[in-house]
């Protein structure tokens, strides 16, 4: 007799099959990681040192954190989209 996890687990597998991917696409993606992590971290050390030098400006370091949020969130969105087209690839 199977568990309702076992039985919710087959349902999701017809509904949405697991992708199995290529060792090439694994790679891929584990480069599109590391080059979007290194962008993030520049792009965070710049800001960080606007955000320094702004000292006593609280409107302009509140203007440059809302501006590292909106560039954060732009640069994870184009990364998911890139990988998402990596796993979309027939291997």
């Amino acid at each position: 007799m199977k568990s309702a996890y076992e039985l919710a687990m087959e349902r999701l597998e017809k509904s949405a099959p697991t992708v199995k991917l290529s060792v090439a696409q694994k790679k891929e993606i584990a480069e599109l990681d590391s080059l979007y992590a290194s962008r993030i971290a520049g792009r965070e050390l710049a800001l960080n040192d606007e955000i320094a030098k702004a000292a006593g400006d609280v409107e302009k370091q509140d203007s440059l954190r809302e501006q590292w949020v909106n560039e954060r969130r732009k640069l994870q969105a184009e990364l998911e989209d890139k990988k998402e087209s990596v796993r979309r690839r027939k291997s």
